[in-house]
């Protein structure tokens, strides 16, 4: 036990009047909605590496947090940090938690240190585990932080470091496995380049390929039964990552036969860079089947780069969580809170507060998403857009070929009346709910 949260109840649902920063006001994990518990549709994780790893530096300036487990290079404090992360749990009640391994134990001499290491912390959550309802939601790899990987893992032109990337993430998802982890992430922090100049990309995506399928092959070798997710990024910490936007990844795994067996991880904050809408990267991976799980989160829009607040635009998260309860919902994938404290805000309050408030606006962006499904304004505007293509004439037109539409065109009985798309109408449609 640590004294870091004293003092700091498990959060209630006290409802919408409430005034209390720690409490609920719109995340009932029992309330039902379309026929599914909150809890169960959300099913809100916690990322170990933001809430108890980051130190709260930034590109220009070092640490401003100082908390009982820094400094994070030993075993003790690592156990520490365990101690508070549990706790922390225990006070929101959410029922996932990710990890990278570099968040959860202290770097080595060798590998074989490091992972000695790994396994006791890995171990230690076990125990902690078996006495409480929270569970992993995925385990993950930093191939991105140490300076081993300044030119990639999969892709770095070294074959060593390719290597030892293999027997990386082999141990992450031996341990993910362990803790009954239900899906493993890879994200390419580094899997692209900073200059033309010195990258064989042809050669580099060929690399990044093959590493992924041996994951696949391992995945089934040892029997894990969870998804395996990418999670697409543009740049940042690289100039180019390959893992772009989703409808990129997406190509990636049809050229290397892996669209049966690897989903995507979806990040608010991600799509912001890529040009995209959070909206936009959900229904284009809805659309090409591969939606497994999202990191929720935002950006700052005057900054101009990944800062990774909590989220706090309902419309925007109602819109998000729209296309995914149209999709069927979450499986194995859930809302990770891929979101960390600005670097003044230094107090254990702060952590929870953002959270509780992360949580809720959530909570109201999914109650707003399933009630304009079950409206059914938008179902409904998209048929009458679309009807012209299921009669049989629209039907028919998929079926035939070029000469046959230019003699319809050309002798007159084809001859379109542009009809308008309505937007502003349904923009006030999506209002009434957010």
């Amino acid at each position: 036990m640590t004294d870091f949260f004293a003092n700091i109840a498990p959060i209630a649902f006290e409802g919408a009047d409430s005034t209390n920063p720690l409490a609920f006001r719109h995340y009932n994990p029992d309330e039902v909605v379309m026929g599914k518990r909150m809890e169960d549709h959300l099913r809100f994780a916690i990322a170990y590496w933001h809430s108890f790893a980051w130190e709260g530096g930034d590109p220009f300036g070092g640490q401003t947090f100082e908390r009982p487990w820094h400094p994070q290079d030993q075993m003790a404090t690592a156990k520490i940090k365990a101690d508070a992360a549990f706790e922390m749990f225990d006070i929101l009640g959410q029922p996932y938690f990710c990890w990278h391994d570099a968040d959860i134990r202290p770097e080595g001499d060798s590998f074989a240190e490091s992972l000695k290491n790994f396994e006791a912390v890995i171990d230690y959550f076990g125990e902690k585990m078996s006495s409480r309802d929270v569970k992993l939601l995925w385990g993950t790899a930093n191939m991105f932080s140490h300076r081993r990987w300044m030119s990639g893992a999969s892709t770095n032109p070294d074959p060593d470091v390719f290597a030892y990337s293999a027997a990386t993430v082999k141990t992450c998802m031996d341990a993910t496995l362990k803790l009954g982890g239900e899906n493993y992430v890879l994200w390419g922090g580094r899997e692209g380049y900073e200059t033309l100049l010195n990258t064989d990309m042809g050669r580099e995506l060929d690399h990044m390929g093959r590493f992924l399928n041996m994951v696949v092959d391992y995945k089934h070798k040892i029997g894990f039964t969870g998804t395996i997710l990418v999670e697409p990024k543009p740049q940042e910490p690289s100039k180019h990552q390959y893992d772009y936007d989703a409808a990129t990844c997406f190509g990636f795994l049809q050229k290397y036969g892996l669209e049966n067996e690897v989903k995507l991880n979806l990040e608010q904050g991600h799509a912001i860079l890529a040009g995209h809408s959070f909206e936009h990267e959900i229904a284009t991976a809805t659309a090409l089947g591969v939606l497994g799980s999202i990191d929720m989160n935002r950006n700052d829009y005057q900054s101009g780069w990944d800062t990774d607040q909590f989220p706090n635009n309902v419309p925007e998260v109602a819109l998000a969580y729209y296309h995914i309860l149209r999709d069927g919902g979450f499986s194995t994938g859930g809302t990770n809170f891929d979101a960390k404290l600005r670097r003044q805000s230094l107090d254990a309050e702060d952590l929870i507060a953002a959270h509780v408030g992360g949580m809720d606006i959530c909570a109201r962006g999914l109650k707003a998403a399933a009630a304009m499904i079950e409206d059914g304004g938008l179902d409904a505007a998209l048929s009458e857009r679309y009807a012209g293509w299921d009669t049989d004439a629209g039907k028919a037109m998929l079926n035939t070929d070029l000469d046959t539409l230019f003699n319809q065109v050309h002798s007159g009985s084809i001859a379109p009346a542009p009809k308008s798309g309505r937007q502003e109408i349904l923009e006030n449609y999506v209002n009434r709910f957010v």
